[in-house]
């Protein structure tokens, strides 16, 4: 039943993506909304299940929140590091021959989408594997969380094709990471026939992902959707994002 119910989820996915893919006219919107649905999947459903799931603490402080902040300085760090690389390389090769380097969109590091975008995969790929834990558990928890899987996936799916093209790769790696992406809640929940995953260690990497993903939407997704268009649609569409989340988790409960 939860590889069955994954296969919604695989569905919902790719529609978000095509979304994504189709709105290329009003990209601040889609933008706009992408920092809105992964700053609702941050703070109101990765955040607490981390907190909830990986209980203990660390120097009076919860390891999900330490590790959530070390999500986002680890993003920033890697991201930095990567622009640097990419800008020496593109000084270098002006030198020899005048060619513009490797960088994205706007002097962007490409391989920081697609890792971004990975990051995503395996946020659903753990995405399937709750699925599949879920219906272990009883007929009712499994509904119950198909239901959230299945509706916020099409999040998924939209922002795996954001981050991805927002960075400069092509669409053919964009929509590569995409059907990863939609894979991926499948392969989770066939996995759960074979094992378990831990409770504690599951809220360690939910923590340590909703930093990463709260870095990428406040420091990269948001500012551009208000770099070329700074207009109230935008904000709107970051506002109705958050909501979406959010009803997306009070049906969940």
């Amino acid at each position: 039943m939860a590889v069955i119910v994954a296969l919604g989820a695989f569905l919902m996915t790719l529609a978000g993506g095509w979304t994504a893919q189709r709105v290329t006219d009003r990209r601040h919107l889609v933008l706009g909304l992408a920092g809105g649905l992964m700053l609702g999947v941050v703070g109101l459903d990765l955040l607490p299940e981390a907190l909830e799931a990986a209980g203990t603490e660390v120097f009076g402080v919860p390891a999900a929140l330490l590790l959530f902040v070390a999500g986002f300085l680890a993003t920033h760090v890697v991201e930095r590091l990567l622009a640097v690389r990419q800008a020496a390389h593109g000084a270098q090769d002006g030198i020899g021959g005048g060619a513009e380097g490797g960088t994205g969109r706007g002097g962007r590091a490409p391989q920081v989408g697609l890792t971004a975008a990975a990051a995503m995969v395996g946020h659903s790929l753990m995405d399937g594997v709750a699925l599949g834990a879920a219906f272990q558990v009883g007929g009712g928890m499994g509904v119950a969380v198909a239901l959230a899987v299945i509706t916020h996936d099409f999040a998924d799916g939209f922002n795996t094709y954001t981050l991805a093209s927002l960075y400069g790769n092509d669409r053919r790696k964009a929509t590569a990471m995409l059907v990863a992406d939609a894979l991926a809640p499948v392969v989770g929940a066939a996995s759960t026939l074979l094992f378990t995953l831990p409770e504690e260690p599951l809220g360690a990497y939910l923590g340590f992902f909703g930093g990463a993903l709260l870095y990428l939407a406040a420091a990269e997704i948001l500012p551009e959707a208000h770099h070329e268009h700074p207009a109230l649609s935008t904000l709107l569409c970051t506002t109705g994002g958050v909501g979406v989340i959010w009803l997306v988790v009070g049906i969940a409960e």
